[in-house]
């Protein structure tokens, strides 16, 4: 008689084993696709034209840029210019490629007479 119950139990702790491995299976791409982080998506709301926007909208706008900052691009503005390329901004005191890159999909760029 013990040896029928050690394989009962055997073949129950088995068969528990295998309920759990495959709930295991049908859970783990659930939690993978949570685990993935998702690229935040810039609407057209989220951009900013950096050759119109005042100091406020630029520090709000662009990720890095606070208002000190922000009245750096638009005093660059000033003397040189409406911006003609994005890459024209790495001309403003503290804009590295860092942040210029960071903030690449938030930027538009039309002349101010637009």
């Amino acid at each position: 008689m013990q040896i029928s119950k050690r394989f009962s139990k055997a073949g129950l702790c088995s068969l528990l084993f295998g309920l759990l491995a495959c709930l295991g299976v049908v859970t783990m791409p659930v939690t993978l696709a949570q685990d993935e982080p998702v690229a935040p998506e810039i609407s057209i709301e989220n951009q900013v034209n950096i050759n119109t926007a005042d100091a406020e909208t630029l520090a709000l706008a662009l990720d890095g840029v606070g208002e000190t900052r922000a009245m750096d691009i638009i005093s660059y503005r000033e003397q040189n210019g409406d911006f003609e390329t994005v890459e024209q901004l790495q001309e403003v005191s503290g804009i590295g490629p860092a942040t210029l890159e960071r903030n690449r999909s938030r930027i538009l760029l039309s002349d101010s007479t637009d």
